[in-house]
């Protein structure tokens, strides 16, 4: 594991603190997030079936990375299933950020990432590639306007708590 995926993962697991307080106190909603790598691959990453994405990228993208498939280190040889593709007894997805985040059904966003490529291209989602990972680009325009989009939480406002 490199010193950048470390990070990365460290990111991730604050912004699931955060997300998890925030929906918590603010909206009433208790996600019950699970923190061991074990119970998170055998259970999912909380109780009530949610798994949280941070998106460092959405603010200047304006776009919602989905990813389905991602390894640790560049050079690795092969992917492993993630995200969406995942199967670990979650059936909700949250993405976004510290200013807002997205709530879909995994199974909508599987449906909506494999459709046909025309069909993608007429909402203007994109399939990406990085050294570490693949997924899909979904337009928030697109996102806001489509029933795929079950929630979404707006958190200006309410910043991180620090401890």
């Amino acid at each position: 594991m490199t010193e950048y995926y470390k990070d990365q993962l460290e990111a991730a697991m604050e912004y699931q603190d955060f997300v998890s307080d925030a929906l918590r106190r603010d909206f009433g909603i208790y996600l019950g997030v699970y923190n061991s790598r074990r119970w998170q691959q055998q259970k999912g990453e909380s109780a009530a079936g949610v798994e949280i994405k941070l998106d460092t990228r959405f603010s200047k993208t304006k776009n919602l990375y989905i990813e389905v498939t991602e390894k640790s280190n560049a050079n690795l040889a092969d992917y492993t299933e993630s995200g969406i593709l995942r199967n670990d007894g979650t059936w909700l997805y949250l993405i976004g950020d510290y200013n807002e985040a997205f709530l879909f059904s995994k199974r909508q966003l599987r449906a909506i990432c494999f459709q046909p490529e025309d069909s993608q291209r007429e909402k203007g989602i994109r399939k990406t590639q990085t050294p570490t990972s693949i997924g899909y680009l979904l337009p928030t325009a697109w996102v806001m306007q489509n029933p795929i989009l079950l929630k979404h939480f707006d958190f200006r406002g309410r910043q991180p708590v620090r401890v």
